[in-house]
């Protein structure tokens, strides 16, 4: 059984004999003053994992801290890329200040702050605007589809346009609007929502989003659909297989290819990508290509270009992390 994040924090003042004999034998990392985790869990978690557990460190180390930005969004269970440089905090008299990975930021405009498990942040909606403006733009899209897929099942609207523009704060605008004239509730991924950027980039007509068939006694959707072909498309990544239930993810598997093939056999034609294809965008463009799908605009290559990597986290340790979103997101 995975031990979860906190669990997997120790904590000095909490438990300082066993961490003496630990630290010892060389098995504890440390993370930052008085929080350490055993080294082995350390190097087998994920970036986007590690991150978390730098923030839970923090919020069990620091008196009070208001978290915002990707530090709020690791609380909340939205998407973070890769593992994020710096815990960002909320300053509490407007100044802002730095020590060591802590950025604690100063702010014109108000934010509604949330708890969640034992830590304050800033609300869903305001961490979403906040990393609109400031992501590359299909991260920040992958965001801003999560928050709005939250907000929905709470039967709230996330409106970023109306959110943004009542700020005092102009940075990113232009990208704001972007993300706000594309985002969508509807999209259930990930990878979905970055594949929705490049596609678009690549030149491609917009797909249809969620699209449901009903064939051979069975209702299946899809992650994509273009109507005028008949071209199914499903983007494959993070958060849709529980790898720690391998006779799940084996029934998965098998429901997944009795439904490709259903769908093969009614529809025009069927297109598979993963996380992979898409940042890197030429295999995913060669995908849809020897579909029959061609592009309707010119390519945007400068866009494109946002995909190699994520300038707010750490370098990726392999090139296959680089950069991943949180899994399950």
């Amino acid at each position: 059984m995975t031990a979860t994040p906190e669990s997997a924090l120790l904590i000095r003042r909490e438990q300082s004999f066993d961490l003496a004999r630990l630290d010892r034998d060389r098995q504890l990392q440390r993370i930052r003053a008085g929080a350490y985790v055993r080294k082995a869990t350390w190097e087998a978690l994920s970036p986007w994992k590690r991150y978390h557990l730098r923030v839970l460190a923090v919020a069990r180390t620091w008196r009070s801290p208001v978290f915002c930005l990707e530090s709020a969004a690791a609380l909340q269970g939205l998407p973070v890329f890769g593992e994020p440089t710096h815990i960002h905090l909320l300053s509490s008299n407007g100044r802002s200040w730095s020590a060591g990975d802590v950025i604690v930021h100063g702010h014109q405009d108000e934010r509604e702050v949330a708890h969640t498990t034992g830590a304050a942040m800033t609300a869903i909606a305001d961490t979403a605007v906040d990393l609109a403006r400031l992501l590359p733009p299909a991260f920040a899209l992958a965001v801003v589809d999560a928050a709005a897929r939250v907000l929905a099942a709470r039967g709230e609207v996330l409106d970023l346009g109306a959110r943004g523009r009542d700020q005092a704060d102009r940075r990113g605008r232009r990208q704001l609007d972007w993300v706000h004239a594309r985002a969508s509730p509807t999209s259930e991924s990930v990878g979905e929502a970055v594949s929705r950027a490049v596609i678009e980039w690549l030149g491609y007509e917009a797909p249809v989003l969620q699209q449901e068939f009903a064939y051979e006694g069975e209702t299946d959707r899809s992650d994509f659909y273009w109507r005028r072909l008949r071209i199914v498309g499903e983007s494959d990544g993070y958060g849709k297989y529980d790898a720690s239930d391998p006779e799940a993810m084996k029934a998965h598997f098998v429901r997944e290819k009795r439904r490709e093939d259903r769908l093969r056999r009614h529809e025009g034609g069927f297109v598979r990508w993963d996380w992979a294809d898409t940042l890197r965008f030429e295999p995913l463009d060669k995908k849809l290509r020897a579909t029959g799908l061609v592009p309707v605009h010119p390519r945007q290559s400068l866009m494109l270009r946002t995909l190699r990597s994520n300038p707010r986290s750490f370098p990726p340790r392999a090139k296959a992390e680089s950069p991943k979103p949180m899994a399950g997101s």
